[in-house]
């Protein structure tokens, strides 16, 4: 049982960076944009698809190919703001962008289906297939190499938005944008610019996270909605808008799932979301949300 719970903990911590990867970008629209983007969990799958073309088709490795798929998805994330979430005003825009955005999930689950049917795939490289050995002993447990390079990722990614957020112009008038657009338009910030730019940069974070997902599940046109719901988990327990929270939550949050799973598996989700509604029942805002008033 000792062993199993230290293979569960690492599976946990390293998995829960997969996860982050995917929870970042999402955070940061929200953070930004107020948008809680729906279509989040199809995106991932998106890029996973993009990822599985470029490998089996084109046999590009994997990580390579984030040249490819990282530009892509940030054009598909500034399409999507322009086309779906500009056009929304007034005082409902905030709750007409969770149906546009799922307007968009279900537009992009069609042509997925289309294009690839219903069958499940998976990614496939020599860091998905071999790994590190972590334990010994009679059966000697092996941890791929995708999960850490999938984690080291993760922690890459957070600290390179934190530098683009507190260290850059374009992370001020970010920071800006978050706080108040009404006044970030009066000292000169093209708030619309700011939208489109933040909205893009988020899909393109699921580039790296829908690569590592998809090498180490297999998925197809349906996979979305279950990822959905657990970033959502992820982004509310970790704080709305809190990017190093994303990373502290998916980590907390896949690290008990696989815990529990040793005795019960069929109620390891169910543990997933006790946790939530646990946390958010002693601190409503979050691990590291805050409470604040904000303009628009």
């Amino acid at each position: 049982m000792g062993r199993q719970l230290y293979e569960a903990i690492i599976d946990g911590i390293l998995g829960g960076g997969v996860y982050a990867l995917m929870a970042v970008g999402l955070t940061l629209i929200f953070g930004v944009l107020d948008i809680i983007n729906i279509a989040q969990g199809i995106l991932v799958v998106t890029a996973a698809y993009l990822s599985y073309v470029l490998s089996v088709h084109l046999h590009i490795d994997l990580f390579l190919g984030l040249l490819v798929t990282v530009p892509a998805m940030f054009l598909i994330g500034v399409g999507i703001q322009l086309l779906f979430m500009r056009p929304l005003r007034g005082r409902e825009r905030v709750s007409m962008s969770l149906l546009a955005s799922y307007a968009v999930a279900i537009i992009l689950e069609g042509v997925l289906y289309a294009i690839f049917g219903p069958n499940t795939v998976q990614l496939n490289a020599w860091y998905v297939t071999k790994g590190v050995k972590i334990l010994g002993g009679a059966e000697p447990y092996y941890l791929p190499y995708i999960y850490l390079f999938g984690f080291g990722l993760a922690v890459l990614l957070v600290g390179v938005i934190y530098f683009m957020l507190y260290r850059t112009t374009f992370g001020r008038s970010i920071r800006a944008t978050m706080q108040d657009h009404t006044s970030a338009r009066l000292i000169g910030i093209d708030v619309n610019r700011v939208a489109a730019l933040t909205f893009g940069i988020g899909v393109a974070v699921t580039a790296v996270g829908g690569m590592v997902f998809g090498s180490l599940n297999q998925f197809n046109a349906n996979t979305g909605y279950d990822l959905i719901s657990r970033l959502l988990a992820i982004i509310v327990l970790g704080g709305l808008g809190s990017i190093g929270g994303a990373l502290v939550a998916s980590v907390l949050m896949i690290t008990v799932e696989s815990i529990v799973d040793i005795w019960s598996p069929s109620y390891a989700v169910v543990v997933f979301y006790a946790a939530l509604v646990l946390v958010l029942l002693i601190k409503p805002t979050g691990l590291f949300g805050k409470r604040e008033a904000r303009a628009q």
